[in-house]
C-alpha cells in the first residue's frame, strides 16, 4: 500500500508535467535529501519519465545524509538510479557535471532542527553554497533550492496571504532561529551566485505540503493527528486551535517545483502551495473526523516544551506569482487529499508512543 500510492502519484506528477519533460531527455538530474519526502516522490516520477515518456533516458544521481531518514525508496526495486550516502557540505564526489539540480536536503521538522541546530544551519547554508558551486562549475541549466515558508515568520494581516515581496517577520536567535534565518542565507546565496557567476537559480518556498510518505515520527500537525487516530488516541491541539494554515498535496507541490525547475526566472523566489481553504486547527480536526474511518476526539494542550515557540497564527500563500510564471495551479482540494493520506497512513503508520 505504502510504495503503490507514492508510486501512482510520482506517475501522475509526470504525465502533468506533460511536454515540457522533454527538456530532461538525456540530462542529469542530481536530486539532495533524495530519501526525504519531497525527494521520493522526484526519484518516482523521474524513474516514470525514463520508462514511459523519454526517447533518450535521463541519469539520475540521488544523494542523502539520512541524518533524519535511515530508509530508500523501496517501491523502485533494484535502483535505477545512482545512490550517495553523502553530506552536501561536504565536497561532492559526482563525477558527472549535473544539468539539473533539485537541492532538496535539510532539516524541516520543528522537532529534528532542535536536535540538530547546528546541521540544519550547515544544510542550509554551507550545503547550499556546495551545490551551487556545483552548479556554477558544471554550468547546469537550472537549480531549484527549497527554502520555506517559515521564512516570513509570523506575517500581519495585511500581508496574508503572503506574497514574495513581504521581507518577513523573523527573530535572528529564536527558538526557531537555526532553521528560518539558515533558510533566509540560502536564498541570499542563491542571489548572490545569480548575480556574481550567472547561475540559473530559482528558489521555491513550500507551505505546508503533506501526503503518503511523511514519517509518522515528523512530529508535524497532520503525522501527528494520523497517528494519535490509528492509537486510538485524542488528537492534541496545542494552544487556542485558532491559528490557521493552509495545506498543498504533495503531487500538486511536487509538479510545481519541477514547473519552477523547467520555467522559473533565475534569481527569483517562487511561493509553492495551495491558498485555498485557509483553516484553523478547529476546522481541520472536523474535517479530519468528517473523513475518518476511525472515530476522533481531541484535546486542546499547552504547547510541549520541545516545541518552538513563536508558531505563526496564520500562514497562507499568494501564488500568483507561481502561476503566471510557471503555470502553476494546485488541482487537488484539501478533502481529497486528506483522505488519500489518512488512507495510506493507516496501512503505514503503527500508532507509536511519540
Amino acid at each position: 500500500m505504502k510504495s503503490l500510492v507514492i508510486n501512482e502519484i510520482g506517475v501522475r506528477v509526470a504525465k502533468r508535467l506533460g511536454e515540457s519533460a522533454r527538456k530532461f531527455e538525456g540530462k542529469t538530474i542530481l536530486i539532495t535529501g533524495a530519501n526525504g519526502f519531497l525527494g521520493q516522490y522526484f526519484l518516482e516520477a523521474f524513474v516514470h519519465l525514463n520508462k514511459s515518456f523519454l526517447k533518450t533516458p535521463c541519469e539520475i544521481v540521488a544523494a542523502d545524509s539520512h541524518i533524519t531518514n535511515t530508509t530508500t525508496n523501496d517501491s523502485l526495486g533494484a535502483l535505477p538510479y545512482r545512490f550517495l550516502l553523502h553530506d552536501v557540505t561536504k565536497p561532492f564526489p559526482v563525477e558527472e557535471k549535473p544539468d539539473y539540480i533539485l537541492h532538496a536536503a535539510g532539516i524541516a521538522s520543528p522537532m529534528y532542527y532542535r536536535r540538530f541546530p547546528l546541521e540544519t544551519i550547515e544544510v542550509a547554508t554551507e550545503g547550499t553554497r556546495s551545490m551551487l558551486e556545483l552548479a556554477h562549475k558544471s554550468k547546469s541549466q537550472g537549480l531549484v533550492y527549497f527554502s520555506s515558508s517559515e521564512i516570513y515568520g509570523d506575517p500581519d494581516a495585511a500581508n496574508v496571504p503572503t506574497a514574495e515581496t513581504y521581507n518577513g517577520n523573523v527573530s535572528s536567535i529564536g527558538p526557531r532561529a537555526c532553521y528560518d534565518e539558515s533558510k533566509r542565507l540560502g536564498e541570499t546565496f542563491c542571489s548572490v551566485y545569480h548575480k556574481q557567476f550567472g547561475v540559473r537559480v530559482m528558489i521555491v518556498r513550500p507551505f505546508n505540503v503533506y501526503g503518503p510518505g511523511m514519517k509518522e515520527a515528523d512530529y508535524r500537525v497532520l503525522p501527528n493527528f494520523a497517528n494519535s487516530i490509528k492509537a486510538g488516541k485524542a488528537l492534541n491541539i496545542y494552544g487556542t486551535g485558532h491559528q490557521t494554515r493552509t495545506f498543498c498535496f504533495v503531487e500538486d507541490a511536487i509538479l510545481g517545483f519541477l514547473q519552477v525547475l523547467l520555467s522559473g526566472r533565475s534569481g527569483e523566489a517562487y511561493n509553492i502551495g495551495n491558498p485555498s481553504p485557509e483553516i484553523s486547527m478547529r476546522g481541520l480536526v472536523e474535517l479530519i473526523t468528517k473523513l475518518s474511518s476511525r472515530p476522533v476526539k481531541c484535546e486542546f494542550i499547552p504547547y510541549p516544551e520541545s516545541y518552538p515557540a513563536g508558531e505563526p497564527m496564520r500562514r497562507c500563500p499568494d501564488i500568483t506569482k507561481a502561476a503566471k510564471d510557471v503555470g502553476f495551479a494546485p488541482g487537488v482540494d484539501l478533502e481529497h487529499g486528506l483522505r488519500t493520506f489518512l488512507d495510506w497512513t493507516q496501512h503505514a503508520y503503527t500508532g507509536m508512543d511519540l
